[in-house]
Order: structure tokens, then C-alpha cells, then sequence
């Protein structure tokens, strides 16, 4: 016969690991979400350029790059979209913050 305060012990050992590594996944999923990404801008160029309305897709991911707008100004590729007028058109209709960058 097993002891029983070894099988609590195991049991509650399984359990703390698995909450440890939920953990951690969770962290590493924040972490993603919040990297900056210039190609993320790309998604709205159609709608900054042509006035027209944005669509979901690209307001999902201007939001997710709203932390990083100001310094996604400076990107040699996609940063001067930011400087069109369609871009604070496009930020409004998504509720994102227009960066203004010093």
C-alpha cells in the first residue's frame, strides 16, 4: 500500500508545475502581443491612401501597435504612411490614439 501523504505531496508538486509553465505562457503571449511590428501597419495602407473606411483586420492591428506608433514613425518603410492624412482618418475610425512624436 502507498502512503497517502506521498501521493498529496506528488499531487500538489503536478499541480504548481502546471500553474508555473501557465504562467509563463501567459507572460510570453503579453510580451507578443505588445512587440512592435511595423509590417502590422500594412494592413491599413489601402484605407490611409484611399480614404477608405478601415476594415477590421486593420484596426485589430493598429490597435495592437498603438504602443509603438510613435516609433514606428521613424520605419523607412512603412513610417511615412503615418505622416499621411488618411492615417489620423484611419486612427479615429479605429479608436487608436494618433501619435504625435517629438
Amino acid at each position: 500500500m502507498e502512503n497517502p501523504s506521498s501521493y498529496f505531496g506528488l499531487r500538489l508538486f503536478t499541480v504548481a508545475a502546471m500553474v508555473l509553465l501557465l504562467s509563463a505562457g501567459h507572460l510570453q503571449l503579453t510580451g507578443a502581443q505588445t512587440r512592435c511590428d511595423p509590417v502590422q501597419i500594412s494592413w491599413c495602407l489601402q484605407s490611409i491612401v484611399s480614404n477608405l473606411p478601415p476594415t477590421a483586420e486593420c484596426c485589430q492591428k493598429l490597435k495592437a501597435q498603438e504602443p509603438c506608433l510613435c516609433r514606428e514613425t521613424g520605419d523607412p518603410t512603412f513610417g511615412g504612411y503615418l505622416g499621411l492624412p488618411g492615417a489620423k482618418t484611419v486612427c479615429n475610425a479605429c479608436n487608436v490614439a494618433f501619435p504625435y512624436c517629438h
